[in-house]
């Protein structure tokens, strides 16, 4: 733990930006997009960190190669663990925290809360350009823990993701609406899953329904960032912890 004499808030306030990453709905790609979003950045010769705050399924780690390993406790608190010799790149996760990676957190909705808190206050970013949170699909407890305590903080907005089916454009929906409610600004919305680019000849298909995320995008009159397709070559470089 950090000593009790030290401001822990002052760790965010070095922080030049903040984007939340949230979906409607699981399994549409969110912590593929704050993954990829965070390696982009620090590619950009930016300072990054990335907080994984979906306490219940953390997958940040395995994108990264870095599970099992241990947190590093220094005076003002804790260290984020590095995926990169530079130090360009920071991450924290609860899965740092477990006993295995098969353990489950099985926590009612204070502890959770208490939990993110602890995230928010007690992680040593260090000066970072950009921190990346990748939150849990929906809108829940975590959610608005997340943003109860970075309001002081003035965080730049969320980027929204969706795949193109349109029961994920209609939960994205209800993602508009509770950002509105928080008063959160919206970045923009990136359609993921949108199309599957053939690892022979590199041309891309269109698996599901194409065009739901730009066309939400332009019903409610907010940026829209892009399709990003399935590809193989991105899928495996995840799997194995890899820049792709």
């Amino acid at each position: 733990m950090a000593s009790p004499n030290v401001n822990l808030s002052d760790h965010l306030s070095s922080v030049k930006h903040v984007i939340l990453v949230l979906s409607g709905k699981g399994g549409v790609g969110k912590s593929t997009v704050a993954t990829q979003l965070a390696v982009g950045l620090k590619q950009k010769g930016k300072k990054v960190g990335l907080l994984d705050v979906d306490l219940c399924g953390p997958s940040v780690p395995k994108m990264f190669a870095v599970e099992g390993k241990d947190i590093h406790q220094c005076p003002e608190g804790w260290l984020p663990v590095y995926v990169d010799k530079e130090q360009q790149l920071g991450v924290m996760s609860i899965a740092f925290l477990l006993d295995g990676k098969d353990d489950a957190v099985v926590w009612r909705g204070p502890k959770k809360t208490a939990m993110i808190k602890q995230f928010l206050s007690d992680v040593v970013w260090r000066d970072i350009d950009y921190l990346i949170i990748d939150t849990p699909p929906g809108s829940s407890d975590e959610h608005l823990s997340v943003i109860d305590n970075l309001k002081a903080y003035n965080p730049d907005g969320a980027i929204l993701v969706t795949t193109p089916q349109a029961v994920a454009v209609g939960d994205v929906v209800r993602e508009l609406t509770f950002c509105k409610k928080t008063h959160i600004p919206i970045i923009g919305l990136i359609e993921n899953m949108s199309g599957f680019v053939c690892p022979h000849c590199s041309e891309c298909t269109n698996v599901f329904s194409k065009g739901g995320g730009e066309s939400l995008a332009k019903k409610y009159h907010i940026p829209f960032l892009g399709c990003i397709p399935l590809d193989p070559q991105l899928t495996q470089c995840l799997e194995e912890g890899k820049v792709f």
